[in-house]
């Protein structure tokens, strides 16, 4: 009988290098490791990466640059949504599985592969999505989950396992943190940071300066972002693609030390997680993107969509990009971006992003009605008569309820 053949979504990191030996132990599988370059760390080796899974003894390794449909498909769909899980996190990983998945299942066809695979803990969310979309795009594929399977329980364990079969890791007992990290930003869990009373030592940071540090900047910066149909097309007026403009951004906010979240994290699961992101570019872009919205939707348009933002992010947190709803919210969404142009300035100083300035030709924003000084035009009688309609209901209410709540 020929061997079955597995595509393994591959980072070079502790998991899925230990995942190579383990599914040609447990499965007998001709192991194709597949590396998704979607903007991580930018002093990777993408091509040292390929050939160590081979070293490993993957049958086959290759590398497919994501880059410009990650931000172009998935990044994009986030700045519209002004998606923050949990009113907070940029969903930084959560975009970038639907994109590998879409991958994974493709490369499976192409080769007749029977399986694809993932390095994903069987307590973390990444899990959920990997299978999840699979079962979306493909479900006769099946998934195979080493990491939910092994008896492997810590990290320590994987740390072992690799130093017994000759695995080279990027990781120590020392400072076993799991990093994940794309064009959109940086993930780190693990070791010390698992105490959340603890404060994230300086040395798990690597895009961006301590904003208290001499390499922060004593001066403010300035930068403005051009918008065209809810995107950003140009930084201080020079066009750029948004992979470009993505990469701009990482850097200016890295250098400010901006981007830094702390937080406590629900998952999917049913647990909750101490996480540290680094995301300069991802909040420099939703902070800019919420400003320019402030002046251009309608109130009511804005309420709602807030309420469908959140739901959004839920469901690309969980997992469910390529769920019917999630397609039915991107159509909502990209309906009230049509209009969405405008000029955002943005200052970075010492950690810190604040919006200092916007303007759109689609702006709501009325200076005359809005002025308390000369020419204002709002119409002051008209007040009266409102909140009398406005108030009625709970006068009603009150006349006859005189004990008040």
């Amino acid at each position: 009988m020929a061997q079955k053949t597995c595509i393994l979504a591959y980072s070079g990191g502790l998991d899925t290098s230990v995942v190579i030996k383990w599914l040609q132990e447990h499965y007998d599988v001709a192991v194709i490791a597949t590396v998704f370059d979607v903007g991580q760390d930018k002093t990777e080796d993408m091509t040292f990466i390929e050939k160590k899974a081979l070293d490993i003894g993957a049958y086959g390794a290759q590398v497919i640059d994501l880059r410009e449909e990650f931000a172009n498909n998935y990044i994009s769909k986030a700045i519209k949504a002004n998606g923050l899980y949990e009113n907070k996190y940029p969903l930084v990983s959560a975009l970038s599985r639907p994109l590998m998945v879409k991958h994974l299942v493709d490369q499976a066809h192409a080769r007749g592969a029977d399986f694809i695979a993932h390095g994903c803990t069987g307590k973390g969310n990444d899990q959920v999505r990997f299978d999840v979309a699979c079962a979306a795009l493909d479900p006769s594929l099946q998934v195979l989950a080493p990491v939910r399977e092994w008896n492997l329980l810590t990290r320590a364990d994987e740390i072992a396992y690799a130093s017994e079969h000759g695995i080279p890791i990027p990781v120590t007992q020392e400072r076993p943190y799991s990093v994940d990290d794309n064009l959109f930003g940086r993930t780190i869990e693990c070791g010390i940071l698992e105490d959340p009373w603890v404060t994230p030592p300086e040395d798990i940071f690597g895009l961006t300066n301590d904003p208290a540090g001499p390499d922060a900047p004593d001066t403010p910066q300035e930068v403005t972002l051009t918008f065209e149909a809810g995107l950003p097309i140009a930084l201080d007026g020079e066009q750029m693609d948004l992979l470009t403009l993505i990469n701009a951004l990482t850097d200016i906010g890295g250098l400010h030390g901006c981007g830094r979240i702390d937080m406590i994290e629900n998952r999917l699961v049913g647990l909750k997680s101490h996480e540290i992101y680094e995301v300069p570019a991802a909040v420099a872009l939703l902070t800019a993107h919420k400003a320019l919205e402030d002046i251009c939707l309608d109130r009511d348009t804005a309420h709602f969509k807030l309420d469908l933002e959140h739901k959004w992010a839920e469901l690309v947190y969980n997992g469910l990009w390529y769920s019917p709803l999630k397609a039915a919210l991107d159509s909502f969404i990209d309906a009230t971006q049509k209009t969405m142009d405008g000029e955002v300035r943005l200052q970075y100083f010492k950690g810190n992003i604040t919006v200092c300035g916007r303007r759109s030709p689609y702006a709501l924003y009325d200076f005359k009605l809005a002025t308390y000084d000369e020419g204002d035009s709002f119409n002051r009688d008209a007040a009266k008569g409102f909140i009398e309609i406005h108030g009625l209901p709970l006068r009603t209410w009150s006349s006859l309820h005189s004990s008040g709540l």
